[in-house]
């Protein structure tokens, strides 16, 4: 749906008396200062195709090279990240099977 189409559809509300005046210029206001609303569907896209950059590291590994990835891809150190496996895996035991779900399906830096 573009911006006339939402515009006509706020315009019919506001006839019918679901909107108020106020409430007419209001969202009019908010539809046209924030574009298209299927620019929303593009930046689920933008954030996938960030989330497909994800890759194992060859240079900073100790097994598989997942903290060393998500080291590069979020910007924290590694070691943190081996902290929060540690963490993770003594006390809810989730960290050994995330860690090694990663390791299969999340692919090796070229």
């Amino acid at each position: 749906m573009n911006i006339a189409d939402e515009i006509k559809r706020l315009h019919e509300l506001h006839q019918t008396g679901a909107l108020s005046d106020a409430e007419f210029a209001q969202a009019k206001a908010r539809l046209l200062a924030t574009g298209d609303p299927s620019t929303s569907g593009q930046q689920q896209h933008q954030g996938i195709n960030h989330l497909n950059q994800f890759r194992r590291s060859k240079k900073d590994q100790w097994l598989g090279g997942i903290c060393g990835g998500l080291a590069q891809f979020t910007g924290l150190d590694s070691w943190i990240w081996r902290l929060m496996f540690v963490f993770f895996s003594l006390y809810f035991g989730a960290g050994v099977v995330a860690y090694l779900l990663a390791w299969i399906f999340i692919p090796e830096e070229s």
